[in-house]
């Protein structure tokens, strides 16, 4: 839906006022996208992913921290499939590995459910 002219007017004064205000955020804004951001959190999700496997690898030590290393690899593989997904988003033009993503993450989705027939 449009902006009608007032809105349009109202629109561009909040950009401005916030380009006055904060000139870093406007810069950030403008540098990032859901691609970069959600990148950014597979980077995050991977090292989390590592640690806890490094951690699981200590279970002689204690077998707290090696379960503790078991919930982060676990947590970590969840988040980095969400973010995977994300990356091969439609609205988004993907690189190879958002199209690698988006196919396993195609793989792994149940088929939808079939809508009820009304044949008796």
């Amino acid at each position: 839906m449009p902006l009608n002219d007032h809105e349009q007017k109202i629109l561009e004064e909040i950009e401005r006022r916030l380009s006055e205000e904060d000139p870093r955020l406007v810069e950030q804004v403008t540098r990032t996208d859901l691609r970069t951001h959600a990148w950014g959190r597979m980077k995050l999700a991977i090292a989390g992913f590592v640690v806890g496997s490094l951690m699981l690898l200590l279970v002689g030590v204690s077998v707290w921290i090696a379960a503790a290393g078991f919930v982060a690899m676990t947590l970590s593989a969840v988040l980095a499939y969400r973010y995977a997904g994300r990356l091969g988003d439609d609205t988004v033009a993907p690189g190879a590995f958002g199209r690698i993503a988006s196919r396993v993450a195609g793989r792994l989705r149940p088929p939808p459910a079939a809508p009820p027939s009304d044949e008796r």
